[in-house]
C-alpha cells in the first residue's frame, strides 16, 4: 500500500525535523512555511514545494501543522487560502502546534463539516526530541483517526497517546508545560543560590541529577545551563506563551494555579527585557540578575 502524501506546513527549530524524519521514513511530503529558506533546505532534502497552505491542502493526505501560537494556526486553517478553503474529503488533519485548547475544538468540528478529521497532537521533548524522534506525543480526537495517525506519530515521537475528545492533547499539553515551566524556575533558583553561597554550579547539577531531584530539567538542559548557552531549544517568549494559555485554562475551570501564575509572571519579565528568544532555560539570567549576579554571555 502506497504511504499517504504529508502535508507539512510551518518548518521552525520542531518543524524543520520533523518533517526531516517524515521525509528519511519514504514519506511524499509537501512543504510550506512563510519562511523561504527553510522550506528551500527542506526541498533540497526531497519535499515537493507547496505554494501556501491551501495548495499543500489540495495535494495531501495527511495535514500536519507546527506554529508557534493560537493566531497563526486559526488563519493558516480558517483564513484566505487557508488549509479548509481546499481540504480533500476524507484527508486527516494533525495540528502539532501548542494552542487554546477551543480552537483544537473549533478545527475539529470545521474539519468534521467538511468530510474530514482532525486530531490536536502538540508535542514534547524540545528540538532534541524533533531531532531524535523520541517526541511525547499527547493527542486529542476520536480513536479511528488516532490510528490512521499512528504510523505517522511513530517517526516523530517514542510515547503517544490519545488523551481524549479534540482539546484534550491541548489540555495535557499545557499541563506538560506547567510542569516544565515551574521545575526551570526550581532548577534556576537552585543554582543561583548555590553559585551565590559559593558552589560550583556543576558540582550541583552533578549531585541533584542522581537523587529525588533529578528530572528532564536537569537531564537536558543543566549543563547547558552551568555553561550559560541558552541557544534557543524551545524558546522562552514560546513557554510565556504556553503558560499563558494554561492560566486561562486554569480560569476557564474553576482551578487555582498559583505557582504557575508566578512562574507565568516571571517568562512575561524574562521577555519583556529583551530574552524572549533565548531558551527557557534562560530563565536562569533572569533569577541571577535579580541575586546580584553577572549576566552570562548568552549562547
Amino acid at each position: 500500500m502506497a504511504q499517504p502524501t504529508i502535508g507539512f506546513i510551518g518548518l521552525g527549530i520542531m518543524g524543520g525535523p520533523m518533517a526531516g524524519r517524515l521525509l528519511d521514513a519514504g514519506y511524499p511530503l509537501v512543504a510550506f512555511d512563510r519562511n523561504a529558506d527553510r522550506t528551500a533546505a527542506l526541498v533540497a532534502h526531497g519535499a515537493a514545494l507547496g505554494a501556501d497552505a491551501a495548495d499543500v491542502a489540495a495535494r495531501s493526505d495527511l495535514i500536519i501543522t507546527m506554529l508557534p501560537d493560537t493566531p497563526d494556526v486559526e488563519a493558516v486553517y480558517f483564513g484566505p487560502r487557508g488549509i479548509l478553503e481546499r481540504i480533500r474529503p476524507g484527508a486527516l488533519a494533525v495540528d502539532m502546534s501548542t494552542i487554546a485548547p477551543a480552537m483544537a475544538q473549533r478545527i475539529g468540528a470545521a474539519a468534521a463539516e467538511r468530510g474530514c478529521t482532525a486530531l490536536d497532537a502538540p508535542v514534547s521533548g524540545g528540538d532534541v526530541g524533533a531531532q531524535q524522534g523520541t517526541l511525547s506525543i499527547m493527542v486529542g480526537g476520536e480513536e479511528a483517526a488516532f490510528e490512521r495517525a499512528r504510523p505517522v506519530f511513530s517517526v516523530l515521537g517514542k510515547r503517544v497517546v490519545l488523551c481524549g475528545a479534540h482539546g484534550a492533547g491541548q489540555t495535557v499539553k499545557a499541563c506538560n508545560q506547567i510542569l516544565v515551566g515551574v521545575t526551570i524556575a526550581g532548577v534556576a533558583e537552585a543554582l543561583t543560590l548555590g553559585a551565590k553561597a559559593g558552589v560550583d554550579p556543576a558540582r550541583i547539577v552533578e549531585v541533584l541529577s542522581g537523587g529525588l531531584a533529578r528530572c528532564g530539567v536537569l537531564e537536558n538542559r543543566g549543563q547547558r545551563m552551568v555553561q550559560g548557552d541558552f541557544a534557543p531549544g524551545f524558546r522562552s517568549r514560546l513557554h510565556y506563551k504556553d503558560l499563558r494559555i494554561a492560566v486561562a485554562s486554569g480560569q476557564d475551570f474553576d482551578v487555582p494555579l498559583p505557582v504557575t501564575a508566578l512562574v507565568h509572571e516571571l517568562f512575561k519579565e524574562l521577555v519583556l527585557q529583551g530574552g524572549g528568544d533565548l531558551d527557557h532555560s534562560g530563565l536562569l539570567t533572569l533569577i541571577e540578575a535579580r541575586a546580584g549576579i553577572s549576566a552570562r554571555t548568552q549562547g
